[in-house]
């Protein structure tokens, strides 16, 4: 397998790449409150200035790109990652952002009277409708609850599916739509929900605390951040700490693990012609990485 090939350096915590049919990738840059083009010759100009703490970003059927936004964190010196709410927080939201214009309307930022506290990653069904996650924030001394959600692009629904959960990040569909997987940071768990119909969970019984099932974990200081379901089903999931790409089958086998250069590779998608361009952040350091992956990325819906 080839070295990851540095396409952009110099971004702040680079996040939610999405790679458009003209050759560029659109990613969030969480540290500069902002969404970035990143065009094939490693130039990088702003696409959207969202403020707040941009992270996940999909394309809907509308063509617009759809946004998770975790409201923005506090960042020190010498350290890359958020350390904790930036001082004017007051909720996460969902935006949607113009496709030519990159203007942001907000669509939620609450569900069931409660604020969305760290929207993260999101995917969107064959309906329209999309899944999202939200990481909850972390406090000094405490954390809020993550959970998953469902709504539809044009602001009229949003529904809990799962909560609480720990801190589910990233989140993608199967290839036959009827299972969805969501990454859970804290505890490096690859979970799975059985989908009964848009925007419904299979319900949980026993004493589960919402209806997935662990289908894959990691040992050590590993943790989970955001994921990408390959053509053939497997997941490829972006694990911290030990700066690895790891991909997981649907049963939970580990297939391989990739090293990054970086201890933080964040998020991964696929574009170029036949999806096998893998497009990796590199959170920590700040830059765009490209490989060829083995096997092809999944088509994404309305991408």
């Amino acid at each position: 397998m080839e070295e990851v090939r540095i396409l952009a350096t110099g971004l702040g915590f680079p996040e939610g790449p999405v790679a458009m049919p003209d050759g560029s990738v659109i990613l969030t840059e969480i540290r500069n409150n902002r969404c970035s083009r990143v065009t094939p010759d490693g130039k990088v100009s702003l696409f959207s200035a969202t403020g707040g703490g941009p992270n996940g970003l999909a394309v809907g059927p509308d063509g617009a790109l759809y946004l998770c936004n975790n409201g923005g964190s506090r960042y020190v010196e010498g350290v890359s990652m958020g350390q904790g709410p930036h001082p004017d927080y007051k909720f996460g939201s969902v935006q949607r952002l113009d496709r030519t214009t990159g203007a942001a309307t907000t669509l939620y930022t609450s569900c069931d009277g409660h604020n969305l506290s760290a929207p993260n990653d999101l995917v969107f069904d064959s309906q329209g409708g999309f899944y999202f996650t939200d990481l909850g924030k972390r406090y000094a001394r405490h954390r809020d609850h993550g959970g998953v959600y469902y709504a539809l692009p044009d602001g009229s629904k949003i529904v809990t599916l799962a909560y609480p959960m720990l801190s589910p990040n990233g989140c993608g569909l199967s290839p036959d739509g009827k299972t969805l997987y969501v990454a859970d940071t804290e505890g490096a768990r690859l979970w799975a929900f059985d989908v009964e119909g848009p925007g419904v969970l299979r319900k949980p019984t026993g004493h589960a605390p919402h209806g997935g099932r662990v289908i894959a974990g990691m040992p050590g200081p590993a943790r989970f951040d955001s994921l990408a379901v390959l053509e053939n089903g497997n997941i490829a999931v972006a694990t911290l700490t030990t700066g690895m790409i790891t991909e997981i089958s649907p049963a939970g086998a580990i297939i391989r693990e990739v090293k990054m250069p970086d201890i933080y590779p964040t998020n991964i998608c696929f574009g170029g012609a036949d999806r096998r361009t893998a497009y990796i952040t590199l959170s920590d350091s700040g830059r765009l990485g490209a490989m060829q992956w083995p096997v092809p990325g999944l088509k994404l819906n309305y991408a």
